[in-house]
Parts: structure tokens; C-alpha cells; sequence
């Protein structure tokens, strides 16, 4: 049995390789993106207008006061989308614009359209009257004010979000090169499990898959249901893992029969293969069987998790992700610091896997409160949870108010912390 920083170290020295494929930017949401992607074009493409009003050259009003006012000439109307053009401005003219409208020499300023006095009167439109010096610049956006050629937009192992998609479409970026989604083959194993509506009282619930698989949609990867492998299904097992190791699956699950008992034949067919960074058994709680292989000569690895349900849900959360983490080239991901509420003690050779719920306090702190029921057969705590609480190996007792790591329940910090 290894400790839980060593099998961390082991998952990121045994890595498969991934390709990448281009998609339209419509399909990439939470994506992993493969390569750096820079704006082509300035964002605004052209000085535009904030408000509907009227553009003017400032330099027309430098003179003017309510002494000396003057009457400016509407030339015409400029929507949003229409050529600005006019092939020839004089002194003391204007335009009326409306939000988004290109604004081109020598209108160099926007007085919003609440501020305009009009002659002869609201009807006739004729005129806006300025009695005053009106500054450069007001209210117009500049071009290549938000996103200059050249500018980065998203980086390489970044998550496409839904602000990049906008992002990328504002910018005429169609294309997008992405790393390939992982492809998880799921197994599902025992007697015991059943996918009936109707459970005999020996019979449980494939709630396991059901978990794996709803994460899918958070946990960027492919899910592929394998079935359920039964007690004395140990060779057809051996022949499914011959098939599947040199296909395009890339990581092959199985949930439970991976511990010491009679019917636990996972580990025993796994080691028939050649296998690279291997281990069986890590210093933890919940999930101390699990088990890691990646298959020699090949893009697929293997993990072997415990049936528990709460055992299933920590070794998917804190190794399959990880896994994969890496091996779509994404930032490793950071925990982030609450306040222990109340004191705890645990075995300090073990790292712990602690369901548990944070709140933000009056002033701002955010606290976190270890539940009771950590049990790994126990569901109803991590109904009631939002966090991960992890306390590492190497520290037995653990005071109320010390910092503590938590991670996102059925998603990664990333979504939140950079």
C-alpha cells in the first residue's frame, strides 16, 4: 500500500497520449483547447458610438458659450450595421447615431440624444443648438479597445467556457483545434447488481454507473456503459480487456472486485498484462483498494474502484479526474482554503476523503463543517454536502479554526479559481 502522494505521482509519470480535433466554436463548450488562439482582428473593429445622440467635431464648439451659441445641421441618421460614409463634412454639422454606429473623421465625439435641444422644435429636427465646449472622446468605444491583434484570447489547456465562446465569435473566429475527449469504458461488477425497477432484497441498485455517468457532462469525457461483469465472469473479463487495450478506448473502469475477496478477480486478471506503474492499495479513506495501471504499449490505462458508493465517487473525483487532468494537458488543479469548524482526529498514515459543507461566514470567511455519517456506504451526508474536505497523511489531529484543502463536489476548482 502506497501513500496518496506517490499514486498521484505514478498517475502523472504514466500517461497516454490524446489527439486533438477541430470543431466549430459552437461545439467546443467545455472543451479543453490545444493550442494558444489570438485575436486576428481589433475589438471594436472601428470607433463606435456607447449612446444614441448625435456626433460632432469637438473642435467645432471651442468657441462657444451661452453667449455665443450656434446651430449644428443634421446631416442624416446612422444606425448600427450602416455605412458611416459621407463624402464631405463642414463646419458645424452633425450626425444622429444610435448605439453601435461606426463613428469616422472628423466626428470625434457623442453628445448622448437626453442632452440634445433640437430647432426649430422636437418635430423638426433639423438643428441641435450647443452652447457650450463639448470635450473629446465622450462616449464613443475605441477601436481595438477591448481586444487588439494579436491579443491572447484563450490558452493552450484552457476549459472553453461560455464567455470564450462569445469571446471567439465576436472575433470572427470559426475553428477551434481541441484535445480529444477521453473515451471511459464503464464496468459495472457482482451478482448483486441489478438494473431492474424491482430489487430483491439481495439485489442493489447500478447507482454507481449511473454517478460516473452523469458526470460525464461536467467531467469532459465520453462514458461508455461495458455492462455488469458477474462473480464468475473472470475470463470474459481477461478477453473484453484484450480486445479493448489496443482500441480507441482510453481508460477502462470497473466498479468494485477489486478487493480480497473470493470473487474479486480484478486484480489477479489485470496483472496477466504487462503493465506499467502499477499499484494496488493506497493509504486513504474512503477507497483504499483502488487500483491504477496504464497497459504497456498502449494509449489505455486502467482503474479498479471500489463498489461503495462513496469509495466510487472519492477515487473518480481524486484519481480518474486528476488522470485526466493531465492527459488533456489541463492546469493541475488547486484546492482552496476554508476553516476547520470543529476539531478532528483521523490516522495520520491515511489521507482522508471528508464529505463536507461550506458556508461563508458574517465577515467573510469561508468555513467548513466535516459531517457526520463518513462511512463509505453512507449516501445521505454527500447529498448534504457541496465540498471535498481533505486532510493529507502525516497529521493525526486537526484544530477547529486551522486552514483546510477542499475541492468542488462534482466539479473542478478550475470553474472557479485560476
Amino acid at each position: 500500500m502506497i501513500n496518496y502522494s506517490k499514486a498521484k505521482k505514478l498517475l502523472k509519470i504514466n500517461k497516454i497520449n490524446l489527439r486533438t480535433e477541430i470543431l466549430n466554436v459552437s461545439e467546443t463548450l467545455n472543451r479543453v483547447n490545444s493550442e494558444n488562439i489570438y485575436s486576428k482582428v481589433n475589438y471594436p473593429v472601428e470607433n463606435n458610438t456607447a449612446f444614441d445622440g448625435y456626433a460632432i467635431n469637438s473642435n467645432d464648439t471651442h468657441l462657444l458659450n451661452k453667449k455665443k451659441p450656434k446651430l449644428f445641421k443634421v446631416l442624416k441618421r446612422i444606425a448600427a450595421g450602416q455605412n458611416p460614409k459621407i463624402s464631405k463634412v463642414k463646419k458645424f454639422e452633425t450626425v444622429e447615431v444610435m448605439t453601435g454606429a461606426l463613428i469616422l473623421k472628423p466626428f470625434d465625439t457623442i453628445i448622448p440624444v437626453e442632452r440634445i435641444n433640437f430647432h426649430p422644435n422636437k418635430n423638426k429636427k433639423n438643428f441641435i443648438y450647443i452652447n457650450k465646449k463639448i470635450k473629446k472622446h465622450n462616449h464613443i468605444r475605441f477601436k481595438g479597445s477591448d481586444f487588439k491583434i494579436n491579443d491572447l484570447i484563450i490558452s493552450k489547456g484552457e476549459i472553453i467556457n461560455q464567455s470564450h465562446i462569445l469571446a471567439l465569435k465576436s472575433l470572427g473566429i470559426k475553428k477551434v483545434k481541441v484535445v480529444q475527449k477521453p473515451k471511459i469504458l464503464f464496468f459495472s461488477t457482482g451478482n448483486e447488481i441489478s438494473e431492474k425497477r424491482r430489487l430483491k432484497k439481495w439485489q442493489i441498485p447500478n447507482s454507481n454507473k449511473q454517478y460516473i455517468k452523469s458526470l460525464s457532462k461536467n467531467f469532459l469525457f465520453d462514458f461508455i456503459d461495458g455492462g455488469t461483469l458477474r462473480d464468475d465472469h473472470e475470463k470474459r473479463f481477461e478477453k473484453i480487456l484484450k480486445k479493448k487495450i489496443n482500441s480507441n478506448i482510453n481508460i477502462i473502469i470497473t466498479s468494485g472486485a477489486v478487493s480480497a475477496g473470493k470473487f474479486d478477480f480484478v486484480p489477479s486478471v489485470i496483472k496477466k498484462f504487462k503493465l506499467n506503474g502499477f499499484f494496488k492499495g493506497v493509504a486513504m479513506r474512503p477507497g483504499r483498494p483502488i487500483l491504477f495501471a496504464k497497459f504497456k504499449n498502449s494509449e489505455t490505462c486502467f482503474f479498479g474502484i471500489p463498489g461503495n458508493s462513496i469509495s466510487s465517487a472519492a477515487c473518480f473525483r481524486f484519481f480518474v479526474y486528476p488522470y485526466m487532468e493531465n492527459i488533456l494537458n489541463i492546469k493541475s488543479e488547486k484546492p482552496f482554503k476554508a476553516i476547520l469548524k470543529k476539531s478532528f482526529k483521523k490516522n495520520k498514515n491515511f489521507t482522508r476523503f471528508l464529505k463536507a459543507n461550506i458556508i461563508s461566514t458574517r465577515n467573510g470567511n469561508l468555513q467548513v463543517e466535516i459531517l457526520k455519517g463518513q462511512e463509505s456506504f453512507k449516501i445521505k451526508p454527500l447529498v448534504k454536502s457541496n465540498v471535498w474536505a481533505v486532510l493529507k497523511s502525516g497529521k493525526s489531529s486537526y484544530r477547529r479554526g486551522e486552514l483546510i484543502d477542499c475541492f468542488g463536489l462534482n466539479f473542478p476548482n478550475q470553474n472557479i479559481l485560476k
